[in-house]
């Protein structure tokens, strides 16, 4: 098995984590780091849920595109909010992003992100086929 630390263009660069671990055998499991509302020059996108939702999935989709993976691919994700928000404002904003695939979630509420300025943050795991 072989590890691949995926830190796609078009997303922004950080030297302390790689957006997401690909890990290539028979088949590829994706380990995908917490994603925010960061464009690629590591501006934080927007000031409530909806949009730092939005912009978190978008990420994410992003990373799985890198290595040719979908949405369909994602087995889990874990959202983590910042105590006190509504997640059914985060629950609007994935289905206009994310549709209607459904998969294993945990949504849980934290004290605080990495940035103060953060309000929510996505990880997930996805298992790609073996490459042909």
């Amino acid at each position: 098995m072989t590890l691949t630390h995926i830190n796609p263009d078009g997303m922004h660069a950080n030297p302390a984590f790689s957006q997401a671990v690909l890990l290539d055998g028979p088949g590829r499991l994706l380990v995908i780091g917490g994603q925010n509302a960061v464009d690629p020059a590591g501006a934080v996108v927007g000031t409530d849920l909806a949009t730092q939702t939005a912009r978190a999935l978008e990420n994410l989709l992003t990373v799985l595109a890198a290595v040719g993976g979908t949405r369909e691919d994602v087995a889990k994700m874990t959202v983590y909010l910042v105590a006190g928000q509504d997640a059914r404002e985060g629950f609007a904003a994935s289905q206009r992003v994310w549709g209607q695939h459904p998969t294993a979630i945990s949504v849980l509420q934290v004290a605080a992100l990495g940035r103060p300025e953060f309000l929510v943050e996505i990880d997930a795991i996805a298992y790609l086929p073996p490459r042909a």
